[in-house]
């Protein structure tokens, strides 16, 4: 795998972990707003939800298997599933502003399409070794 002609030597390399990383900071900085009741609902859930996403990347990375890292990279997808979930919830109940919602959205389908491609990069691999 390689971007730009960058060989990647690192999770933090990974445009899909590099995006993801982005999402983090954004989910921190909007639950930041969120009510104090909330702290350990959906606050915790989304912020815990966001950073299995990256963990499960870095994960993956690390593992030998391209099976392996395609499991985890499907299992960092699942992650960013609940996370576009918990949104939609913040969104409803008055959480989040619609702008606010539109801007991390469109960045959660961001990363789910690069993730995609991970996985699917990964599949390849599986079946051509």
């Amino acid at each position: 795998m390689n971007y730009n002609n960058q060989k990647i030597k690192s999770f933090t390399d990974l445009r899909a972990w590099q995006e993801g990383h982005k999402l983090v900071l954004m989910i921190y900085d909007i639950t930041k707003h969120f009510p104090k009741e909330e702290i350990f609902g959906l606050t915790n859930q989304l912020r815990r939800a966001i950073v299995s996403f990256t963990s499960n990347i870095a994960e993956g990375f690390s593992r030998r298997s391209y099976k392996e890292k395609a499991q985890f990279y499907s299992m960092a997808l699942g992650s960013l599933t609940e996370v576009q979930n918990q949104l939609l919830i913040a969104k409803d109940i008055g959480y989040i502003s619609q702008e606010d919602f539109n801007k991390i959205a469109k960045q959660t389908i961001e990363v789910s399409k690069i993730t995609n491609g991970l996985i699917k990069s990964s599949r390849t691999l599986i079946r051509n070794s």
